[in-house]
């Protein structure tokens, strides 16, 4: 059996509580993300002709109602609705019971100031961060990202600086209508005796779909805490080197570290 059919059978129970109800409590991007995720599950478990294809096809089935319904009884007795978001974002209490975390600590050979200037200009990270298509500052505290999501689709949201100490520490989280609720913070610490810059970047995010969305999009090669640990690792290396990570041939960088 494979890790998505064990994945998808863990949750099946899930699966099993959504739909039925008129009550739309499933925001749009999760629906289309139910949708695409349906269809492909329906029809792999279809042509597997075998029980755990019965499985993943009951379970396309079911999330192809909760897409066409915006409906879902799990979120019901969880309390949850992703349709209707304030402009603050999620909750505390959501990231404490429904976010993955992702967090990386690693040492680049540049200044905690030269990483912090780089940093702070939001604008400069897609261009490092291959999973970001696009950030635009709308002002000093606020700006609007656009990410790669499955099945070609975009995610977008507000987000909001809460916490900036020049050369040490930026923290900001999304605000209401996400597609994907997110938090984090990047501190710059100076290495010891000067060397360098210890940088640990602390990521929190409610992956759109809930579980069922996280498992799609591994399975369609798009696993964001893997995206943002590679992302980081390029910007250790473009830092360092001042090449930026392209798969178009070799690009050529200082060589200095400047």
């Amino acid at each position: 059996m494979t890790q998505l059919e064990q994945d998808t059978m863990e949750t099946i129970d899930d699966a099993d509580l959504c739909g039925g109800q008129p009550t739309v409590n499933v925001n749009d991007s999760e629906r289309l993300i139910s949708a695409g995720a349906g269809a492909m599950l329906a029809l792999m478990g279809i042509s597997r002709r075998s029980i755990p294809g019965l499985i993943l096809a009951g379970v396309g089935g079911s999330l192809l109602y909760r897409a066409a319904t915006g409906h879902c009884h799990l979120y019901d007795a969880l309390g949850i609705n992703t349709s209707e978001r304030g402009v603050e974002g999620a909750p505390p209490e959501a990231y404490f019971s429904r976010s993955i975390q992702v967090c990386h600590t690693f040492s680049v050979n540049r200044s905690p100031w030269d990483l912090y200037a780089y940093w702070r200009k939001l604008e400069n990270l897609p261009h490092i961060l291959s999973y970001l298509e696009s950030v635009t500052v709308i002002d000093d505290t606020h700006s609007h990202w656009v990410a790669k999501g499955p099945l070609g689709m975009n995610w977008e949201w507000d987000a909001e600086i809460i916490n900036d100490e020049p050369n040490r520490l930026i923290a900001w989280r999304s605000l209401g209508n996400a597609d994907v609720d997110n938090a984090g913070s990047v501190t710059f610490i100076p290495g010891l005796e000067g060397r360098g810059t210890e940088v640990k970047v602390v990521i929190d995010y409610i992956p759109t779909g809930g579980r069922f969305g996280q498992i799609i999009a591994k399975a369609l090669g798009r696993d964001p805490s893997a995206e943002i640990r590679q992302g980081l690792l390029d910007f250790k290396r473009f830092m360092e080197t001042g090449e930026t990570p392209t798969t178009e041939g070799q690009s050529r960088g200082t060589g200095t570290g400047g």
